[in-house]
C-alpha cells in the first residue's frame, strides 16, 4: 500500500517561492504517475501538474505554466513542486496523488486523473 506525505507548505508573500515535496512510503514511486492538486474551500479540487513515471512526461494547468515546475527523484521516493511567482490565487491546500493508470488516461482531459492514492495535503498561503 502506497502512502504519500506532503510537506513544504507555509506562508509566503506575493511573488515569493515555495518548494513542496511529496514523499512515498510503503512502496516505491517508480511505477506511478504523480500529480499535484489544490483545493480552496467551496471549490472543486483541481489538478495543477502531473509527471510521468520516468519524469519526461509532464502536464501543467494553464494557471501555473511558467511559474510551477514538477520534478521527481525516484531514488528518494519523492516528487517536488517548485512554486514561483506566487499570488493570492495560489492560496490553497495542495495535495499529491499517485496513479498506476496509463499516462494517456491520466491526461485524457485537462487536469490529472485516475489517481488511486492521496496524501493529506499541505497548506500554502500567499499573503502580505
Amino acid at each position: 500500500q502506497l502512502q504519500l506525505v506532503e510537506s513544504g507548505g507555509g506562508l509566503v508573500q506575493p511573488g515569493g517561492s515555495l518548494r513542496l515535496s511529496c514523499t512515498a512510503s510503503g512502496d516505491g514511486l517508480d511505477y506511478y504517475h504523480v500529480g499535484w492538486f489544490r483545493q480552496v474551500p467551496g471549490k472543486e479540487r483541481e489538478g495543477v501538474a502531473c509527471i510521468g513515471t520516468g519524469g519526461r512526461d509532464r502536464y501543467y494547468d494553464d494557471s501555473v505554466k511558467g511559474r510551477f515546475t514538477i520534478s521527481r527523484d525516484n531514488a528518494k521516493k519523492t516528487v517536488f513542486l517548485q512554486l514561483n511567482g506566487l499570488n493570492s490565487q495560489d492560496t490553497a491546500v495542495y495535495y499529491c496523488a499517485a496513479s498506476d493508470a496509463p499516462w494517456s488516461r491520466v491526461t485524457a482531459t485537462p487536469g490529472c486523473h485516475a489517481m488511486d492514492y492521496w496524501g493529506k495535503g499541505t497548506q500554502v498561503t500567499v499573503s502580505s
